[in-house]
């Protein structure tokens, strides 16, 4: 599951990504389900594309169908044929600097961080497509989500399929992947090379965005377990 996330840097976000600088690109702490997101697409050279989080295939009825595709399971993508196309050409980078969970404690659900430890950037595993309808044309994402690893695993059960930054021009690209690639890309990332935390109760609200927001808190009888 991945239901928040931050891309609580700009700076050096374009040479990051191979991308030409956007000046509507800026920090965000809090990117929701149904806002618009900067997503890198390949192909050439990397493009950079606003698109709408809560993915909404080209044959939907309506766009409300979003809410059900927030994220997709990378082992309903591999089985189900409705995704086959994406996976094969409509693969895209979702650019993060860290992702939210929560942990149910007695009463209350503590959200956590959880980000790379030695990179400021990373790349979410995103797939996604153009609806035309009632007057309008939308290009939505959905982000892929693995077996949590044993870091995310003692707050919940998935998380996001995390490209290794060597194998992001691969997932980007326009090619076929195989089965066994992608497979492999599916692999939930490193526990060594990710860190949690917990953090304020202000993500809790969609509208909330701040930088303090990331800001580990000192939470007496925090367990992770």
């Amino acid at each position: 599951m991945c239901g928040r996330f931050s891309l609580g840097l700009v700076y050096g976000f374009s040479t990051r990504f191979g991308i030409p600088e956007d000046p509507d690109v800026r920090p965000r702490y809090n990117i929701a389900p149904f806002q618009q997101v900067p997503v890198i697409v390949g192909g050439e050279r990397n493009e950079l594309r606003w698109m709408r989080w809560g993915l909404v295939p080209h044959w939907a009825r309506g766009e409300e169908f979003g809410l059900k595709l927030i994220n997709v399971r990378s082992e309903s993508a591999l089985d189900k044929p409705m995704f086959k196309k994406l996976l094969n050409w409509q693969r895209c980078l979702v650019p993060a600097t860290g992702f939210y969970e929560w942990q149910r404690q007695g009463e209350r659900k503590r959200p956590f961080n959880i980000r790379l430890k030695d990179q400021k950037y990373f790349s979410m595993a995103g797939i996604y497509d153009t609806w035309k309808g009632e007057g309008k044309e939308l290009v939505t994402f959905s982000i892929l989500t693995t077996q949590a690893n044993d870091v995310v695993s003692p707050v919940h059960g998935r998380m996001p399929v995390v490209i290794p930054a060597d194998r992001e021009e691969e997932w980007s690209s326009k090619e076929v992947l195989s089965q066994d690639t992608l497979r492999e890309l599916f692999t939930p990332y490193p526990s060594e090379g990710m860190e949690i935390y917990p953090v304020s109760d202000m993500v809790n609200d969609p509208r909330a965005d701040d930088p303090s927001m990331i800001v580990q808190m000192n939470v007496q009888q925090t367990t992770l377990f």
